[in-house]
């Protein structure tokens, strides 16, 4: 499975759901590649910080030849996560036209929700060429018992693409885990964040099929 992790706007949580993700598939016993397509570098950075032994292997590829590399890259890998760029640039294409589902990030908030409507019109671009290719929302950094957290959904809803159930709350312990190149379910295995993590990795994976 090679999932793309991208949408426009910055900020959204990209990175720490692609090492996260990467992280979740790669606790099953799994050959993990998590491929940093962004020029800023955030996932590479996440790596350098790690002092124990990888989880999974990381590599930097921001060029808009992901889709042409992306087999001799991933060869032997059971999954590849690509976390994109932000903006819509070739890179952005390319990193669509190499994935099987591309996963956009989106925080419950308006300006999201307009900017997702970019990275729709790309993928619905790439199926011309790639006929099979599966999208869904997953609704990342939620504030718990807000109004603008329950309605999110329906306001995506107005798009021709799936919304996950799971969803990620805007939580202390992914911040923690990210400065010390860790995965939240090695800070606190049995803790929220992890849980919300497997939840979207378990539903991910399903959709996938």
């Amino acid at each position: 499975m090679i999932v793309g992790l991208l949408n426009q706007k910055g900020g959204v949580g990209k990175t720490t759901l692609s090492v996260n993700l990467a992280a979740s598939l790669a606790r099953t016993g799994a050959r993990v590649l998590l491929i940093d397509a962004d020029p800023q570098g955030s996932s590479l950075d996440w790596a350098a910080a790690r002092q124990g032994a990888p989880l999974f292997s990381v590599v930097g590829l921001p060029r808009p030849t992901v889709h042409k590399e992306i087999l001799q890259i991933g060869h032997g890998y059971d999954h590849i996560i690509i976390d994109g760029p932000p903006r819509v640039t070739d890179l952005a294409r390319s990193a669509i036209m190499a994935a099987d589902v591309v996963l956009i990030p989106v925080q419950p908030s308006p300006y999201d929700i307009w900017a997702a409507d970019e990275v729709v019109k790309l993928i619905d671009e790439a199926r011309v060429y790639k006929d099979h290719l599966k999208a869904a929302f997953v609704v990342n950094r939620k504030i718990a018992n807000t109004a603008i957290g329950r309605d999110v959904g329906e306001a995506l809803a107005a798009y021709p693409v799936l919304v996950l159930t799971a969803s990620i709350t805007q939580r202390v312990a992914f911040a923690e885990a990210a400065a010390q190149g860790l995965a939240v379910h090695e800070i606190d295995k049995e803790g929220p964040a992890a849980a919300e993590i497997e939840a979207v990795a378990a539903e991910l994976m399903e959709f996938a099929r």
